[in-house]
């Protein structure tokens, strides 16, 4: 193909050499194809720059940033064809990650965490108009314009009606949790308590005769100000059906929320719904668990579920670690939550490789674990987000239990993915793509689009990061970087808060249809917040070693055996240890250091906890 037209894209890249004289520079990209690019009297350059943070302007640097070898930066610009095919590409704009090669302006320490409250106060004023009102569930919705302006479920209603989705409020609360349990902003934990009550009292079912807890799918509000339950999923996939994801993730803001509080009826909730997981979708025959229920005999095996009858899938298998069952492991230590996290990573491990086809896991199953490729929009198609959500936890439940081949399906899904799944040339990770190549293909080609999610970069991010902080191989640093740094320069929206849903394939964001929202069925504040959380773990606890702070409020006894648990995340055993903790502001001595509990007083009035969580180091093992 001749390219003798003009047009614009983006170059991410290591900088090779600078010809200050002539006016160019030469960049190697992530996969080492060096382009040449050439600045003009109009190229401007600024600095990545936090939600918050004011316009961080590069243009004055931009000779001497450019004349540090391997400096990373992106670099928009035309592309001009010559005569005898030679062309030129002509930098608009420049976008400098950090202030000098290495330099990441994403490691610095608050960085992650400033980012976390600037997107929960965004959602908290959408939603409730807090500080201006007091935080009411009752005024939640679903929809959000890009603005943050409420948007009813059709057209034709105003912004006091329509839709709320158990799980999006659920994800929500997950995400106003971390920035609690970061910041210690009370109103994150009021929107945490309010919220996770909200879903008991409106979303919440218990079947008396089964002794179990699920959860519609949310409710509606009429004209009449009443709600109308809604049973069954709305969703077009999972249309008049009980999915299990649906089930799985109404669980993960309130269980993000006991873990703060302590609150024993949030605890027994996710006791009843995941005895609900192990009396209907799991399957005690061929391993795993269904996808879907016929809500009226609650079989997975029903004509009326059509094509989701009798399957199994990456959400209903593995998506309960992430969302909920790692956090209650985290919260109770009970044994059980440990065993089902291992017998989730077990059945992933021997079912989802498929690499005798592609190099992407299979993702849907029929019953017998044979695979099904005619599936809806999903055919023979893989989500590139979800192989590296496997990586990403993968590693998370090695640290609580090592195995070979939870190592070896994470490392062989992060080597593989960077050339089936990501953007060698401008940086950032896909959306769904074609499983197996083409007869004549080089590349795996896209299914609708070469746009690029925000919850795909955050799959990327957390599990190169959390690959090279306990395995410590650069190579994924640079990957866990490369991606970072993508994230936070395309997608963070400077002008009307949080991030933006979908980019184009050269950065800009793409603003039509549902993925101009900020709130929809598919997006909450919990990809982003979650995002921030973790990423300022493993940032910080395990690769720069820096020590972060971490707050808790519990109800007088309401821990078993009034022992609070505050490990962020499941690391290495022994990465990291209590520094110092406080209660109500004073120094508080009674704690386990590398045990990561905090013994807390009998009785008395509520109290916040505050803990220093350091990374160890070998003087700090050999004193505790």
């Amino acid at each position: 193909m001749n390219v003798d037209f003009t047009f614009s894209d983006t170059i991410a890249g290591y900088v090779s050499s600078f010809n200050s004289k002539d006016g160019y520079f030469t960049l190697k990209t992530s996969d080492d194809r060096e382009l040449t690019v050439h600045l003009t009297p109009n190229t401007y350059a600024k600095y990545s720059f936090n939600l918050g943070e004011g316009y961080r302007d590069a243009t004055g640097a931009m000779p001497s940033l450019l004349a540090l070898h391997r400096q990373f930066v992106y670099v928009y610009g035309s592309f001009y064809p010559g005569t005898g095919g030679a062309g030129k590409f002509e930098a608009q704009w420049l976008v400098f990650a950090g202030h000098g090669p290495g330099v990441f302006r994403h490691e610095e320490p608050d960085w992650w965490i400033n980012q976390s409250r600037s997107i929960g106060y965004s959602y908290l004023q959408w939603q409730f108009e807090h500080p201006q009102k007091p935080i009411d569930f009752r005024e939640y919705r679903t929809m959000l314009h890009l603005a943050g302006a409420k948007k009813g479920d059709s057209e034709k209603e105003g912004r006091a009606k329509g839709l709320q989705e158990t799980d999006t409020i659920s994800r929500m609360i997950y995400g106003i949790s971390t920035a609690y349990m970061m910041t210690g902003d009370d109103a994150f934990l009021e929107a945490s308590e309010k919220g996770t009550q909200y879903l008991r009292d409106h979303m919440r079912f218990y079947d008396q005769d089964d002794d179990i807890v699920y959860w519609y799918h949310g409710i509606k509000i009429q004209d009449d100000g009443k709600e109308l339950k809604l049973l069954t999923s709305e969703f077009g996939d999972d249309y008049h059906s009980i999915p299990a994801y649906e089930q799985i993730y109404a669980l993960c803001g309130p269980c993000m929320t006991y873990r703060i509080t302590g609150d024993p009826k949030i605890l027994w909730d996710m006791q009843k719904t995941v005895d609900l997981f192990d009396k209907y979708y799991h399957d005690a025959d061929k391993g795993g668990y269904f996808s879907h229920l016929d809500p009226e005999t609650l079989d997975p095996r029903a004509p009326s579920l059509g094509n989701n009858r009798a399957r199994k899938n990456w959400n209903s298998v593995g998506d309960h670690a992430p969302a909920y069952l790692i956090n209650l492991y985290l919260a109770t230590g009970e044994q059980k939550y440990a065993d089902f996290l291992e017998y989730t990573f077990d059945t992933i491990a021997q079912r989802f490789p498929d690499y005798e086809n592609s190099p992407f896991v299979q993702e849907r199953f029929f019953e017998d674990w044979s695979p099904d490729r005619e599936w809806g929009w999903q055919q023979d198609r893989s989500v590139v987000g979800h192989n590296l959500k496997i990586s990403w936890n993968l590693m998370r439940m090695n640290s609580l239990k090592a195995k070979d081949n939870y190592v070896w399906l994470a490392r062989q899904i992060a080597e593989l993915m960077p050339e089936a799944g990501s953007d060698r040339q401008r940086g950032g990770w896909y959306d769904v793509v074609e499983r197996v190549l083409k007869p004549d293909g080089k590349h795996f080609r896209f299914v609708w689009h070469d746009r690029k999610a925000w919850w795909q970069q955050e799959q990327a991010i957390l599990a190169y990061l959390i690959l090279n902080g306990t395995l410590r191989d650069d190579y994924y640093l640079r990957l866990a970087r490369e991606a970072a740094a993508f994230y936070n320069a395309f997608f963070l929206d400077h002008d009307d808060g949080a991030v933006y849903f979908n980019t184009l394939g050269n950065g800009l964001p793409y603003l039509l249809g549902t993925e101009r929202l900020k709130g929809s069925h598919s997006m909450s504040c919990y990809h982003s917040m979650e995002l921030c959380f973790l990423a300022a773990v493993y940032t910080n606890l395990l690769i720069t070693k820096q020590p972060m702070n971490f707050y808790f409020k519990p109800y007088p006894d309401s821990f078993p055996n009034n022992v609070l648990r505050v490990s962020p995340d499941i690391l290495p055993q022994g990465s990291i240890y209590i520094e110092e903790c406080w209660l109500d502001g004073e120094k508080y001595d009674n704690f386990d250091a590398f045990g990561l509990t905090v013994q807390l007083p009998s009785g008395g009035a509520r109290k916040t906890v505050k803990v220093k969580v350091s990374p160890a180091s070998w003087m700090a093992q050999a004193g505790k």
